[in-house]
């Protein structure tokens, strides 16, 4: 089924995700995590119990397969059969043999972590051909930097406002003799100047800073900009504020805050087996807290508290939980029972688990419903823009690219 018309564009595509996220709110705004029992739990108990229903392995199944949990959801909630069609993109990314070959081989990618050598190379061997100098926006120790200067016979400059990234990233330029320099300079000060001339590329530059370069690229009028998004929610906002005209004025607007940003992102497909073993324990010892200080206090309402170091996870469940209550100055009684609570934190993290799943088949969509409103900005300010996928979700969640030539003779931006 084809939701979108014959004549496609990114604004008719945003529409529809806004209107089927609109639609399905009361689905995927209820965080689990906080809200025990989701109020859509009462409303579509079929689902609810086939949720609760999975085992642990069909969890894992479904989770990292959510065109599968889609159609599984839509036994119960029709309109999901659409999730398919909704979330397609462009495949962008060009033979294998043309990414290895845009891929810094190994012997010159010092201090660079070996995914993102190979996001840095999907990523240039899409840009292909460089034709401009490059301004690599907060390029961190230049490793896209580096990258692009041995794909281009142009200079390539690069934005961190991290004077120690900025000194290694240099020193690794002048070791190998990359055509890289890399400037100290803030990106969201108020007005960062832009090289005349300049194609600026952006790789997992999160929340503000990637927004502060679509919105001050396109006001310097830049011939070409090349952003894959990364992290929304890092914003200092409260909620999502529309680039685009068209998307501002839209009647029924999605209203998105930080958290429901957040989920967008919230993926772990490239995390270690420890690292997701370490966030389930946390989890459980949160939520065993959360069902204690609820107890506690004789509220029955969540209590946010801080980020705990792993370093200290050793320590145990009954550290965890006097910790916690400390900063929220509540005091245990001596007689707790830490083994309940527990066990309580694990029973509630495997449900949490399993309703978590129905609001991630919305992840997607909502980062694309970001995504093509910055797509419709660009071709609101002149730009052709080409969008998709510029690697497999297996390198990186976060393989969306916008890639945006100025048309010769389109209007300025105006202010």
């Amino acid at each position: 089924m084809n939701v979108f018309p014959a004549t496609d564009s990114f604004y008719s595509r945003w529409r529809a995700l806004n209107d089927w996220l609109v639609r399905h709110q009361t689905i995927w705004r209820p965080a689990p995590f906080i809200e025990p029992v989701p109020g859509w739990v009462q409303s579509h108990p079929e689902l609810a119990q086939r949720l609760i229903g999975l085992s642990d392995a069909e969890c894992a199944g479904l989770d990292g397969q959510p065109a599968k949990l889609a159609n599984v959801a839509s036994q119960y909630l029709p309109e999901l059969a659409l999730y398919a069609n909704l979330v397609d993109v462009p495949e962008l990314a060009p033979e294998p043999a043309n990414v290895v070959a845009a891929t810094l081989p190994e012997i010159r990618a010092t201090d660079m972590p070996g995914r993102k050598r190979e996001q840095a190379g999907a990523f240039t061997a899409v840009l292909k051909p460089l034709q401009q100098p490059i301004l690599d926006w907060c390029c961190g120790k230049g490793h896209l930097s580096r990258t692009l200067a041995a794909q281009s016979q142009n200079q390539v400059q690069g934005y961190e406002w991290n004077s120690k990234l900025v000194a290694d990233g240099n020193r690794l330029a002048a070791h190998f003799g990359d055509a890289v320099q890399i400037h100290c300079q803030d990106v969201m000060a108020p007005h960062v100047l832009l090289p005349g001339g300049t194609h600026i590329a952006a790789l997992h530059a999160c929340g503000d800073l990637h927004r502060q370069l679509l919105i001050q690229g396109t006001a310097a009028g830049v011939p070409r900009l090349s952003l894959s998004p990364c992290c929304y929610h890092k914003t200092a906002e409260g909620r999502y504020k529309t680039l685009s005209e068209r998307a501002t004025t839209h009647d029924g607007r999605l209203a998105l805050n930080r958290d429901d940003m957040r989920l967008a992102v919230r993926e772990t497909v490239t995390a270690p087996t420890g690292v997701r073993e370490q966030t389930t324990t946390l989890s459980q010892w949160r939520l065993g807290f959360d069902g204690l200080q609820r107890s506690l206090r004789g509220v029955n309402e969540y209590l946010p508290v801080p980020s705990y170091s792993p370093k200290l996870m050793h320590q145990g469940f009954a550290a965890f939980c006097h910790w916690a209550a400390s900063k929220k100055q509540l005091i245990l009684p001596a007689h707790t029972d830490f083994d309940t609570w527990l066990a309580h934190g694990v029973q509630r993290q495997k449900d949490v688990r399993r309703y978590e799943l129905i609001r991630h088949v919305f992840r997607r969509p909502l980062e694309l419903w970001l995504a093509l409103d910055y797509a419709v900005f660009l071709e609101e300010q002149g730009y052709g823009v080409r969008f998709g996928r510029f690697c497999a979700r297996s390198l990186t969640p976060r393989n969306l690219l916008l890639d945006a030539v100025k048309k010769k003779g389109a209007r300025e931006r105006l202010s």
